[in-house]
């Protein structure tokens, strides 16, 4: 389920609807059918899975956090990335972490600070936000801003406290989470079955040989790990001398 090739029979299957569109699309229209990817540990997954989608001739959401202990968002390999998949029509927008935050206003007041921050940064409009492991009481506070778009917002989310996979709601809801199809799989059945849906896709848990989830922890730690090689390599001229060590054991991973 989780190649790339799977990938693109998904996307087949979804611009066989003709109803992918954008958040700001689907407040004018009765039907459609809206993706999004958030990114956990991993910009460079998503920039390959931009790719596939660039092959297919379609373009989404990808949300990133300004705050990850995976990645920063900042860096120039990063921001190059960002920017390639930006400038190819994908839409860019915040991954908000609550980290810790309860109080409403202070999450609204730090979502519009951070989505201003990476405005500035990158370039362009960062307009749209999806939330981190949102709790019960951020989606029942149904979160509306003039010119942010919440994912997570009613028009694009229907939030109940029990929602089971065959729960029938005014918005069906797909995600990857747990590297299973959480609440269904967008297959064709699934997509024609429901007028409005959004599907939560996590850009870590896609490659092109399409592993289990252990195979693909250990394969997403072995390209980290390869990074802060070749990071360390770049600053540090000492290193050379370890390189080759260090380089093994990433074959033990």
């Amino acid at each position: 389920m989780f190649s790339y090739d799977d990938y693109r029979k998904m996307l087949e299957a979804i611009k066989e609807t003709g109803l992918a569109c954008s958040y700001r699309e689907a407040l004018t229209r009765d039907s459609w059918i809206i993706m999004r990817h958030d990114v956990e540990f991993s910009v460079e997954r998503a920039w390959e899975l931009s790719k596939v989608e660039r092959s297919m001739d379609f373009t989404s959401y990808f949300f990133f956090q300004w705050t990850n202990n995976s990645y920063n968002i900042l860096s120039r390999r990063n921001m190059d990335m960002v920017k390639d998949m930006h400038e190819r029509g994908e839409r860019i927008g915040l991954h908000f972490a609550l980290n810790g935050l309860t109080d409403i206003e202070t999450i609204r007041k730090q979502i519009i600070k951070e989505a201003g921050i990476l405005s500035e940064m990158f370039g362009f409009k960062v307009d749209a936000f999806s939330i981190h492991r949102p709790s019960p009481d951020v989606l029942r506070a149904n979160l509306h801003f003039d010119s942010l778009i919440n994912a997570y917002q009613d028009d694009f989310f229907t939030f109940t406290e029990n929602a089971k996979p065959d729960s029938v709601l005014p918005v069906k809801y797909l995600s990857d989470a747990n590297h299973i199809g959480r609440y269904g799989y967008p297959d064709r059945e699934t997509l024609n079955s429901h007028k409005k849906i959004q599907i939560l896709i996590h850009p870590f848990s896609w490659t092109r040989k399409g592993y289990d989830n252990y195979d693909n922890y250990r394969s997403l730690v072995r390209e980290k790990y390869s990074v802060m090689i070749d990071s360390i390599d770049s600053e540090c001229k000492d290193f050379g001398e370890f390189r080759d060590h260090f380089d093994s054991e990433v074959t033990l991973l």
